[in-house]
């Protein structure tokens, strides 16, 4: 079943704007400017819930790679493209690197050459980032942040189109994802709880929960008692 779907993605549900829409979006060399500058924005722009989504975010992320690193090592799965021949698309080389959405990408089936070119294929580590981000933002920004899904479904799938993961690395890392990110994102609450009591007093009284606003809470309270 794994295959079957996997050949079906990479090798037959193909289209020439879908090689160049695929690929770039699993590129991540092409929206770290962007993360970067909405990052940036956030921390000197925001407010208290946009710097501690960052804060937090970027923290995870660092884990999340380490984390990464050691299952990859430990699990040791193979790739598509280590094991047979896959169709691979690639992006033309372009400065800066988003020109290279402005020229037709190369097609090209995977060889020998290609089997010690990567590392091992479970987890995702695509999959997990912008999963991580999704979670965030879902939790977080609630209504708005649960969009950032359709971003994290579409890298997803993109692994698959471009011959990089098999359909069970992306949906394993899915959920492996989700459930390291609720962990870490409740072992900031606990540690903004102690310290930020202790420490931050004033701030903690306004803000005493990492996700939850307290204003969000008032309009809530207000609005259940001008109902009853």
């Amino acid at each position: 079943m794994d295959q079957s779907i996997f050949h079906f993605i990479n090798q037959q549900w193909t289209s020439p704007a879908l090689d160049l829409f695929m690929a770039a979006l699993s590129d991540s060399e092409i929206w770290e400017p962007l993360f970067i500058a909405i990052g940036v924005s956030a921390l000197f722009l925001g407010g208290f819930r946009a710097r501690a989504f960052v804060i937090c975010l970027v923290l995870s992320l660092l884990i999340t790679n380490e984390l990464v690193d050691m299952l990859k090592s430990a699990i040791d799965r193979r790739r598509p493209k280590q094991v047979e021949n896959v169709r691979m698309v690639e992006l033309q080389k372009a400065r800066p690197k988003l020109l290279t959405l402005f020229k037709k990408p190369t097609i090209r089936f995977s060889d020998s050459s290609d089997r010690n070119r990567s590392g091992p294929s479970f987890p995702s580590g695509h999959v997990m980032n912008n999963s991580m981000i999704a979670v965030f933002c879902m939790l977080f920004y609630r209504r708005r942040g649960w969009l950032y899904w359709f971003v994290a479904l579409a890298v997803g799938y993109s692994r698959i189109y471009l011959g990089a993961h098999w359909p069970s690395d992306v949906i394993a890392t899915f959920f492996l994802a989700g459930g390291e990110t609720l962990l870490l994102l409740g072992l900031f609450e606990l540690i903004w709880r102690s310290a930020g009591r202790k420490w931050a007093p004033q701030v903690f009284a306004r803000h005493p929960s990492l996700i939850a606003n307290l204003n969000d809470r008032v309009r809530s309270a207000d609005a259940t008692q001008h109902s009853v």
